[in-house]
């Protein structure tokens, strides 16, 4: 609304001064009007303007030099210049360099009102833009990928490590570990954070479609493409494009992938003329890419180009000691976005939690989490109020074995089942050994045996 935009006035003629801080604020404007440029610039420093108005002709510091430092400081502010009609030629030149439109003396009351009408509205979705990308930024940043463990320690220096640079990154690992956060968090802290951040599933597309969405396309390409549309890459010009699920892709996109990975272009479908773009690559599988290669499904040479930083994800169960500040992170989020008094889970259905084997990852945790709080009658969450699977032992187990690969070494195996029980265990005992050996029926001694075997210290 007009009556929320500051307007600053900048001209030597007092004069027009006058005449404009009275157009603009019997318009419902809040005007500033000052008749130096350097105390224009100081007063930006100090103050939130939405759009500023300024003679092009002023002793000292001209219209140009001012729009030059505007658009360096304060790039977001739209700039009108007023001229001489005899100087419209180097207003047209400001134009080239900026300026938000040009405004002749003397000026139409109506053209006036229009032009600074139009900036305002401008100012105020960049604004908007701005307020929007901090909140993102707030809420994907790298401080908000929760965990303690070494594994989510070492991806958050891998995460501010690649952030800076433009290069492409391969983030791998099971459905449900975080993948698109982890990207999100590569791209707002990164220099193009205040650039689009343009996410694509290409397992949720057919062939035909995702190749107009990641391309665009052009009017009558095929049927029903009753316009030109541009597609993913292109709205994510300057900004980062993240592709997940990416060995879904068929072998014809792979080749245009690789294309555009190398030079940077590509023809929307149905078209002939290049499109080039500025973008960064964040990709994302639950597969074995390498494997797809060995097996011919994927392109080697696209593999490489893509596999420059890669930063694993570990399993949730690779990373138990994370399970509780993500419980706690869930219950917040769940009770603050639906309006719900406070709740929380006991410490043994805590351990209930974090002995579960999570063949879903984070994201079933955070549907278990949101489960029980909207169901659970009470203030405080119990294990008999989480899913049967999951207070079920022989249903975890089975869970643990469906995760096993088909083909594998039985001794080695067992072994790792033997450790995964034992660290379950000592969760389920709070790290105290005697109840953890009672929770196994073995001795003390066997159990402190078996930790030096299988190297657990039991934190």
């Amino acid at each position: 609304m007009s009556e929320r935009s500051h307007i600053l006035i900048v001209d030597d003629e007092k004069n027009y001064l006058l005449v404009l801080q009275t157009l603009l604020e019997d318009a419902g404007y809040t005007v500033t009007a000052v008749n130096d440029p350097e105390t224009a610039l100081a007063f930006l420093g100090e103050s939130e303007v939405d759009v500023l108005v300024t003679d092009m002709k002023m002793p000292k510091v001209s219209g140009r030099e001012v729009l030059q430092r505007v658009k360096k400081s304060w790039p977001h502010i739209p700039v009108l210049i007023m001229t001489a009609f005899g100087s419209i030629e180097s207003a047209v030149e400001v134009m080239k360099s900026g300026a938000f439109d040009y405004i002749t003396k003397p000026f139409s009351n109506d053209e006036l009102l229009l032009s600074v009408h139009n900036a305002a509205e401008l100012s105020r979705a960049h604004r908007q833009y701005r307020l929007l990308q901090e909140a993102m930024e707030d809420r994907y940043g790298i401080h908000k990928i929760i965990g303690r463990s070494r594994a989510v320690r070492d991806v958050l220096v891998m995460v501010d490590r690649a952030a800076p640079s433009r290069s492409t990154v391969l983030i791998t690992g099971e459905s449900g570990t975080g993948k698109e956060l982890v990207a999100r968090a590569i791209h707002y802290t990164s220099p193009r954070k205040d650039k689009p951040f343009i996410s694509v599933n290409c397992m949720a597309l057919n062939p035909g479609v995702l190749e107009s969405e990641l391309f665009g396309h052009e009017k009558g390409s095929f049927t029903g493409a009753v316009a030109m549309r541009r597609g993913r890459f292109e709205q994510a010009d300057g900004g980062t494009l993240f592709l997940d699920e990416l060995g879904e892709l068929t072998p014809d996109l792979q080749v245009k992938l690789l294309r555009v990975l190398q030079e940077r272009r590509f023809e929307r479908v149905g078209g002939s003329e290049p499109v080039e773009v500025d973008i960064r690559v964040v990709a994302a599988t639950n597969k074995d890419l390498m494997n797809l290669v060995e097996k011919g499904l994927f392109r080697e040479d696209l593999f490489y180009r893509l596999n420059v930083v890669q930063i694993p994800l570990p399993p949730l169960r690779e990373r138990r000691e994370d399970i509780s500040p993500l419980v706690a992170h869930f219950v917040e989020k769940v009770l603050a976005e639906n309006n719900m008094p406070q709740k929380s889970f006991t410490p043994e259905a805590l351990n209930y939690l974090t002995g579960y084997e999570w063949p879903g990852n984070i994201r079933q945790l955070e549907n278990v989490v949101e489960s029980c709080l909207v169901l659970g009658a009470g203030a405080v969450i119990g294990v008999d109020d989480l899913p049967p699977d999951i207070r079920d032992e022989e249903a975890q187990f089975k869970s643990a074995v469906d995760l096993l690969p088909v083909q594998l070494d039985l001794a080695d195996t067992l072994e790792k089942i033997e450790a995964a029980l034992i660290r379950r265990a000592l969760v389920r005992a709070e790290l105290v050994q005697v109840k953890t050996a009672e929770y196994l029926g073995i001795s003390k001694s066997l159990l402190q045996y078996k930790l030096k075997k299988y190297g657990i210290t039991g934190h």
